[in-house]
């Protein structure tokens, strides 16, 4: 059975939870934000509505989960209370601090995402390296992991662009994903995955190592304005491929955008080329492709924000993009996060989409600064 220094800790933390969160506030605001919104024109505005609802189901959000840690504490306490007395039994005990834990690491771990952008959706993209057929295969299962982990957020998923490999996999898959903190979370996905594993396309059976890159993006909401250039766009059209339903490749549904960017402060240039498949019709597929415009615009305004706050180099190293962040060795059965050492011999718990750990680990060491 737990201690009663454990119980303490729990209780302690607790008690900070309340503090660094600033709950009592949070509850007048709430109140404050509702008011607001039983004004009579109040949907008048209903751009400027939707974000004031957003606000209120923000704040909604974490008085809802600091709550919960209050009530499992609260019921932590009495059971180790109740315990001498024959009312609750040591494993319930321990079976309500395991609970009261959890609820209070989760909420800690929501704390780390406090930026603009960790509240918003996610643009998600694997590239299969090279290698080919193997390196192909590896990013679906890659494709996979993340849908995986998706449903078990109830994060809504859109698949936006797709390209099969020659004989097996993708070469390119694009994951648009809508849900409270998804980008927050997969940020710590960003970089480079190796695989290695005996291919099932070698003859010899030998071990492989094979690369797929991950990059995310924040997928931007009405609620940020971020301008895009008419004159800087051009649009392709073709035929989709992959699994369309009927409407594939009999017309041209497919589109794929070329935006000309310039930096204001550098004036570089550079050319930014999204494809869009999702949708069977090119209009719908052509608002889809900006709105995806509008997130890597977005994220380019991000990395100046983040070179201005001077970040540590070694934590720069550890999340440039292109950098080997993960290993995934099937044959050892282990999964191992080369910026926090986080491991796990849950391999195929990991490939149908338990990477929570690594997630959180990411955050608790980096999520200050990233």
């Amino acid at each position: 059975m737990i201690t009663a220094d454990q119980l303490k800790e729990v209780l302690e933390r607790e008690q900070a939870l309340r503090g660094y969160l600033d709950i009592d506030t949070k509850i007048i605001q709430l109140e404050e934000e509702e008011l607001r919104t039983q004004s009579p024109d109040f949907w008048s505005d209903s751009k400027a509505a939707d974000a004031q609802m957003k606000v209120v189901r923000e704040l909604k959000g974490w008085i809802r989960d600091y709550n919960e840690v209050k009530s499992a504490t609260d019921e932590l306490q009495l059971a180790y209370d109740f315990v001498k007395d024959g009312v609750v039994t040591e494993e319930e005990v321990d079976a309500a601090y395991r609970k009261a834990i959890d609820l209070i690491e989760n909420l800690e771990l929501k704390n780390m995402l406090r930026k603009e952008e960790d509240k918003l959706g996610a643009v998600l993209k694997i590239n299969a390296g090279a290698g080919g057929t193997e390196s192909q295969d590896w990013a679906s299962m890659l494709f996979r992991m993340y849908q995986r982990w998706c449903e078990s957020k109830n994060y809504k998923t859109t698949v936006t662009n797709w390209q099969d490999g020659d004989d097996a996999g993708i070469k390119t898959a694009t994951l648009q994903i809508e849900g409270e903190m998804a980008y927050g979370f997969l940020k710590s996905e960003n970089g480079v995955h190796r695989l290695v594993r005996v291919s099932p396309y070698n003859a010899q059976g030998k071990r492989m190592t094979s690369f797929a890159s991950v990059f995310v993006v924040p997928l931007v909401d009405d609620t940020i304005e971020i301008e895009v250039n008419p004159a800087n766009l051009s649009w392709d059209t073709f035929r989709s491929s992959g699994a369309g339903g009927q409407n594939v490749n009999k017309v041209e549904t497919g589109v794929r955008l070329h935006y000309m960017y310039k930096d204001p402060d550098t004036g570089e240039e550079q050319e930014i080329v999204i494809e869009n498949t999702e949708s069977r019709s090119q209009l719908g597929n052509r608002e889809n492709a900006l709105r995806l415009l509008r997130s890597q615009l977005y994220e380019i305004e991000l990395e100046k924000r983040r070179a201005a706050q001077a970040e540590i180099e070694a934590g720069k190293k550890k999340i440039e993009w292109g950098s080997q962040i993960r290993s995934y060795v099937f044959d050892d059965r282990r999964v191992k996060d080369h910026r926090t050492n986080y491991q796990t011999s849950d391999v195929t718990g990991v490939m149908d989409g338990d990477i929570d750990g690594f997630i959180k680990a990411y955050l608790m060491e980096y999520g200050g600064e990233s």
